[in-house]
């Protein structure tokens, strides 16, 4: 408790609670500058053995992280952790990854090719960071129509679409939805019939995230979609992630009212797709 009460203190706004209760929080990192060209998340889940007996659970966030540059970032971490057994080591972390982002900074690599997209311009600015799941910038079921289309056509069965209790906050709602799938297809296909509602489909945000496990290969295809609210469906996603939940699509419509709720949003958009998989 004392290590986060630091933390929240030591790093402001860049420090984000995603789920007080499972203790899942999130750092923006980046390279110190004015104008900062190189910026990551690193999200972590404090299990209930850490500091003394466990490490926490962690994962690296951005567009520009990839192979080589991850592997070494991870190396360093694990080496920082193996350091201080037994001791509370989130800001060394941090600062090892600030570390990292300033030499980027300092080198003369090319700027990361980050795209950033926003609906609702707030001033909590330090919430505005970019998740490995990028916004599509196209309807969501045109993008569907593209990836599915190199699959031959099968008529794919429409899975049943479980609604789940809405929540009001200063006059936005929100709404989960969740239906089993085992295809891309077959999101496109509950998209579709969610849309042919005229209240869904006049929602401010649709924000949605799916995983299918792919039993001849081992890996889960799984993909988010933001719908204009930045980094929520790499949060929905990684949230079931964190639950271990497979063939599933689940859909977050939020309905402006006018009132802009900061963080607050990000704890809804979570709190209705965690009630709808309970559920």
């Amino acid at each position: 408790i004392d290590e986060i009460e630091a933390l929240s203190s030591i790093y402001g706004e860049d420090w984000c609670v995603v789920d007080e209760d499972e203790k899942i929080y999130c750092i923006k990192i980046n390279d110190c500058l004015d104008q900062p060209k190189w910026t990551l998340c690193l999200q972590v889940i404090l299990p209930p053995g850490y500091p003394a007996a466990e490490p926490p659970i962690y994962q690296l966030n951005a567009p520009w992280l990839r192979g080589q540059d991850y592997t070494e970032l991870a190396n360093s971490l694990e080496e920082i952790y193996i350091q201080n057994l037994g001791e509370s080591i989130l800001y060394l972390w941090v600062e090892k990854i600030r570390e990292v982002l300033i030499e980027k900074a300092q080198s003369s690599g090319p700027e990361p090719d980050i795209k950033k997209t926003r609906e609702e311009v707030d001033e909590d600015n330090g919430d505005d960071f970019v998740l490995d799941c990028q916004p599509i910038h196209e309807d969501p079921v045109k993008m569907l129509n593209y990836i599915t289309s190199g699959s031959q056509e099968v008529d794919e069965e429409l899975p049943p679409i479980h609604h789940g209790n809405p929540i009001t906050d200063r006059r936005s709602t929100f709404q989960a939805h969740l239906a089993p799938v085992v295809t891309p297809r077959q999101v496109k296909r509950v998209l579709e019939k969610l849309y042919e509602n005229k209240k869904i489909a006049s929602a401010t945000h649709n924000i949605y995230a799916y995983r299918v496990y792919c039993e001849d290969k081992q890996t889960f295809l799984q993909d988010c979609e933001d719908d204009g609210e930045t980094a929520a469906g790499g949060r929905l996603l990684h949230l079931m992630q964190i639950l271990n939940v497979h063939n599933v699509l689940v859909v977050v419509s939020r309905w402006y009212g006018g009132i802009l709720l900061g963080p607050d949003r990000f704890k809804h958009i979570n709190n209705c797709a965690r009630n709808v998989l309970v559920e």
